[in-house]
């Protein structure tokens, strides 16, 4: 692949003089594409903690503009997967757990960090459901590829998702709002305005209200979401910026839902293209038929009637709701200094998720409240002509009380009340030598101390126990990591970047619910990464390539499995281990081509190999039936009270989730001169992904096939006029593919979330003074 690179290089950089010196001359004033803040050479970046050109940074990521969010009506962080090949967003119960390139944490309870750090305007979300209420009034979002942390904010291993929201601006009015109808009885409403506070001060106030009934036939997969942010910008000196931002959201409605995927388990589970919400009669009906299939000859069980056997397991209502509320404050300062520039930021955040979900396939009662601080400074400057530095000092804290309460049925109804506690205190370094005006050499280094405490309590009542008390659980970790990168940039022509590095990433460990060992240890990650950004024609034409090629150590993986709740007695919860080893090797490709003024192109395709080399963890089978999976199974030696049974697993060898080895996303933009000056844009775009599981079962029914998902749209605008009118269609294959889920325990089926149906609208934008 190396060879093919160095190939590849040469050749683009003899095509790239020759295009300089062939392309026709742009026309003065004329735009080389149809909106000015969608090119390549205008989207601006700080991911590297200075304002850069996106094609001139030596970064691995992903740039998505307020105006793309906006036309593909991404309200939500899971709708980011439609966007970003590399990028899986799974919404389960509390959390929205993020995955890149196959690294990720699937976030089941209160116990789970993300491995891809989520921060919105510098600021740190610490808590897997944080993030929503959050896209709304946006600039840009970076999606950053690889381990982050060395320069900034809390440690990643996987990446980072920066949410960079619009900022007032001095001395400027402006004004901006979407109004949207559409199926499912959407109504959204979301916009900003900025108003000048004399010469020194502005304000930005922007807010969201969104709607849209269940896309299941139960009602579940609904939309209700209120949120509001404020960002006061103040400039009492020529060299000193301070902004101070509050914001809030509340989420409602029923929540996320499920969909019963036929299998050899349930045969008669209606086609998923369907949408029936796994709350409907015809699908508890399978649930209880398959308890009682399962269990009627259990020796374990035999003093139980017919019918207390049919309904040993819970099964899906349709009374799950959310009353979710997140908000936070704060404030950041930039000093300009006759040696550099000082940065600060502070804030704290208060999330209080409160749900009733069945997403799993029972009912899951989560009631959380979670307050983080952080805090950050930096120093941005330059030793020499030659040397360029940021030094900076990190905090974070956090303190998490929750109750989660998984009501399986009459074998497992396991319940726990821990009070988590967070402390992480980083110094981060990152140097750059300019070793000719061409060629500059990168390296960065991070020491974090890191300190976890647990306490609370867990329990288990069963129809063999329905009384177990409570048991305490306790637990302190601590850990301290120095990670690095190296790297090199190349500018081998006017408009063609040649750059690698070598980084590592860190993520600390943490705990299960459970009162025997309840820990799991931290996770590494090495990443190697070698990469292009060219640009041909008068930057008509932009192609990045990227070739990668990741080591993962103890990677932390979470699923359902046994914890122990007192000695020899184990109930079901969500568990996280270590994977020994894994590996994700690739290439990714993103081409943007203007060919005309008024014609827009675009691709980006990812190919990926994840693998895991080493893999084993226990599993528990609570109602004692054989463990439904396709990687090796052994019996564990533990010893557990019938019915329960435990095992021994081992996926070694397997394929990575939530890994596709192949993705791609298409689209193309035409804009059609009507005369007297109306304009009409004609768009289309396709996700294409090959097939991939999605949990570690690995079987046939849990694995998202291979498919695409097309949208359409048209937009009418008039130059010079405020407003344009959009009519869109997206998921035009009205297929559904499978978004998250796992595998139902103790009767072993596959209840799954699924992306959108079909969805079809209209919106009308206002825009004054943008």
């Amino acid at each position: 692949m190396i060879r093919a690179l160095a190939t590849f290089f040469a050749v683009s950089t003899a095509s790239q003089a020759i295009a300089q010196g062939q392309a026709p001359a742009t026309n003065a004033g004329e735009s080389r594409c149809l909106d000015e803040a969608r090119c390549d050479r205008s989207i601006l970046v700080t991911a590297r903690r200075q304002v850069e050109q996106a094609q001139d940074a030596g970064i691995a990521a992903t740039i998505l503009t307020g105006e793309t969010l906006t036309d593909f009506g991404v309200t939500d962080p899971r709708d980011l997967t439609r966007l970003v090949p590399s990028l899986t967003v799974q919404p389960v119960d509390i959390s929205t757990s993020f995955s890149i390139r196959g690294v990720g944490a699937l976030a089941i309870n209160a116990f789970q960090e993300n491995a891809v750090a989520y921060n919105v305007d510098g600021i740190y979300f610490a808590r897997p459901s944080a993030p929503a209420g959050t896209l709304f009034d946006i600039e840009r979002i970076e999606v950053l590829r690889g381990p982050q942390g060395t320069l900034y904010g809390r440690n990643a291993t996987a990446g980072a998702v920066n949410v960079v929201s619009r900022m007032p601006v001095l001395g400027e009015t402006s004004a901006n709002l979407l109004a949207e109808l559409g199926t499912y009885d959407t109504r959204k409403l979301q916009g900003g305005a900025s108003v000048p506070l004399g010469e020194r001060a502005a304000i930005r106030l922007a807010g969201q209200w969104s709607r849209h009934d269940g896309y299941l036939s139960d009602g579940y997969d609904d939309e209700n979401i209120v949120a509001a942010r404020a960002n006061l910008l103040l400039a009492p000196a020529e060299n000193v910026e301070l902004i101070l931002s509050a914001d809030y959201a509340r989420i409602g409605g029923r929540g996320k839902g499920a969909v019963l995927f036929p299998s050899d388990r349930t045969p008669d589970a209606p086609d998923p293209d369907r949408f029936i919400g796994a709350s409907a009669p015809r699908i508890t009906q399978i649930l209880q038929d398959r308890s009682f299939s399962l269990f009627r000859a259990n020796p374990s069980l035999a003093a139980l009637s017919d019918e207390q056997i049919r309904n040993l397991v819970s099964v899906p209502l349709d009374d799950g709701f959310q009353r979710s509320e997140f908000w936070g404050l704060s404030a950041r300062m930039r000093l300009d200094l006759s040696f550099g520039e000082l940065n600060t930021a502070a804030g704290y955040r208060r999330s209080s998720p409160d749900l009733l979900t069945y997403n799993p396939g029972f009912p899951s009662r989560i009631d959380e409240t979670s307050d983080q601080f952080t805090a950050e400074i930096s120093l941005v400057g330059a030793a020499s002509e030659r040397l360029d530095y940021i030094v900076g000092a990190y905090y974070f804290a956090d303190d998490t009380d929750s109750f989660n309460n998984y009501d399986q049925g009459a074998l497992a109804n396991p319940e726990y009340r821990p009070r988590l506690q967070t402390e992480s205190v980083a110094g981060f370094v990152s140097l750059t030598w300019h070793l000719s005006p061409a060629v500059r050499l990168l390296t960065g280094g991070r020491l974090t101390y890191e300190t976890k405490s647990l306490e609370g309590a867990v329990g288990n009542r069963t129809v063999f126990n329905p009384t177990a008390p409570l048991v305490p659980i306790a637990g302190r970790r601590q850990a301290d990591r120095l990670t690095w990168n190296v790297g090199a940039e190349w500018d081998v022509a006017r408009s063609t970047l040649l750059y690698g590095s070598v980084a590592t990433g860190f993520k600390s460990g943490g705990f299960f619910p459970s009162a025997g060992q309840n820990q799991y240890a931290p996770e590494t990650l090495i990443a190697f990464t070698l990469g292009t950004k060219s640009a041909f024609l008068d930057d008509r034409i932009t192609l990045n390539i990227e070739a990668f090629h990741w080591r993962y150590r103890d990677q932390q993986i979470s699923y359902i499995g046994p914890v122990e709740v007192t000695p020899g007695n184990f109930g079901q919860a969500g568990v996280t281990v270590n994977a020994g080893s894994a590996r994700m090797s690739g290439a990714q490709a993103e081409l943007a081509w203007f060919p005309l003024p008024n014609t827009e192109l675009r691709a980006d395709v990812q190919y990926l190999e994840a693998e895991y080399g080493s893999l084993e963890y226990d599993a528990i089978s609570a109602g004692g039936a054989p463990l439904l999976t396709t990687c090796d199974v052994t019996d564990d030696p533990r010893e557990a009270a019938p019915p329960i049974r435990l095992f021994r697993v081992n996926c070694s060898g397997k394929p990575g989730l939530n890994a596709p080895r192949w993705t791609a996303n298409f689209a193309v933009r035409q804009a059609i001169d009507l005369g007297n000056a109306y304009t009409l844009v004609v768009a289309a775009n396709s996700r294409v992904e090959s097939g991939s599981f999605i949990n570690l079962d690995y079987l046939a029914d849990q694995r998202r096939n291979a498919h695409s998902i097309t949208g359409a749209s048209i937009e009418l605008t008039r130059r010079g006029a405020p407003w344009s009118v959009r009519a869109y269609v997206d998921n035009i294959e009205d297929t559904a593919v499978i978004s998250a889920g796992l595998t139902r325990p103790i009767i072993n089926v596959s209840l799954l979330s699924v992306r959108p149906p079909r969805t079809a609208g209209i919106q009308l934008r206002l825009k004054f003074g943008e």
